[in-house]
């Protein structure tokens, strides 16, 4: 979709009003995001689709979340959800909870999303050029953006977008501010998505695929750049893709979807050196590594996702799982505590880690 200049104040707020109480239990230190319960369903023909079904997760401050997982498992409408984008058909069921510096998102105002979206969370999208309004500067889609959120000037708003251009690494600015998106190749056009993103110092970035359709080398730059910025301006980021290469690069914490829910969360390291829940250690396993023969078989995950408009009863991997029992497909498991801070929705983990939850 495009963003207009005037669209824009979907995504920004209105200037500052007097701030408003907070939880005391964010104030003493609590997640900068906290989403409980999560539930987004879109009422379609087939009936409805229940692409989020009941998430939880937390983004603390200043550090990455890599929210993983394969196509459709809901990882881009939970993203959406928290910024409240989620329009008709969809719908955030009654009783979710997205917990933003202790204030509820999921029942807020539009005029109190207008003071959060851009201004506190800002997102960068998956294509910058569906993104980007091909009929305007990227300068002025900055600049509108500083002028919404901050309340600028118009002289100020466009230095402020240089400053933003030069930051995220795009040569000579004050040339390039006056130039169309068609005019960048993509690698800058994400560079100016990010600048956008950041142009209003965000507590919380959420990047939603920010390197797809990039060539490795400029994949590579885009990374390191979110990770200087995110160092240098302290913020936290929820990075979503599926690709695992680029959680084990940027993520502090990761979360792993499927099929609507959160199956398994916890420190990068862990989550990688040993996945206690099946789908994450089959996710690990069906990685190429460097130095496979042709007479090594790629290892897949059989079967296929089961339908959101048909949840099946206990867990929704059970059918496509080597460890799968009766109790399996009969119960929905919750997420148990394992070792540290992981855990894992699985039947296997209620009493503790799996013993042979290690990645060969």
């Amino acid at each position: 979709m495009f963003f207009t200049l005037g669209s824009w104040h979907q995504l920004g707020c209105a200037l500052h009003r007097a701030p408003e109480p907070v939880n005391l239990a964010w104030e003493m230190g609590g997640p900068l995001l906290q989403v409980e319960g999560l539930r987004t369903y879109f009422a379609t023909r087939a009936g409805m689709m229940r692409a989020v079904d009941g998430v939880d997760l937390a983004v603390e401050q200043g550090r990455t979340l890599g929210l993983v997982g394969e196509s459709g498992c809901g990882k881009t409408v939970t993203s959406l959800s928290v910024m409240r984008l989620i329009d008709a058909p969809g719908r955030i069921e009654p009783g979710s909870r997205i917990m933003f510096e202790g204030k509820d998102l999921a029942t807020a105002t539009e005029d109190e999303l207008r003071e959060v979206r851009g201004n506190e969370i800002s997102m960068i999208f998956q294509e910058p050029m569906t993104s980007l309004n091909p009929v305007y500067t990227v300068g002025d889609q900055i600049a509108e953006a500083v002028r919404l959120h901050q309340g600028l000037g118009q002289r100020s708003a466009l230095d402020r977008a240089i400053e933003m251009l030069k930051l995220v690494g795009i040569p000579s600015p004050e040339r390039r501010v006056k130039d169309y998106p068609h005019q960048m190749s993509g690698g800058m056009r994400q560079r100016v998505m990010i600048a956008m993103a950041l142009c209003c110092d965000p507590k919380l970035l959420i990047a939603d695929e920010p390197t797809t359709a990039l060539d490795v080398t400029i994949q590579a730059q885009i990374l390191e750049l979110m990770k200087e910025l995110r160092d240098r301006l302290g913020m936290a980021i929820m990075l979503i893709t599926h690709d695992l290469g680029v959680v084990a690069e940027m993520a502090d914490e990761v979360a792993v979807m499927y099929a609507g829910r959160v199956v398994e969360t916890g420190p990068v390291e862990a989550i990688f050196n040993s996945p206690q829940h099946p789908y994450t250690e089959a996710l690990l396993q069906s990685i190429p590594v460097l130095g496979m023969t042709q007479a090594e078989p790629l290892r897949v995950i059989r079967g296929m996702v089961p339908s959101p408009t048909s949840w099946p009863a206990g867990c929704r991997f059970a059918s496509r799982c080597d460890y799968a029992t009766d109790r399996c497909r009969e119960e929905d498991p919750p997420l148990f505590a394992t070792d540290g801070q992981q855990r894992s929705a699985c039947w296997l983990c209620e009493h503790g880690p799996r013993p042979t939850a290690v990645v060969t």
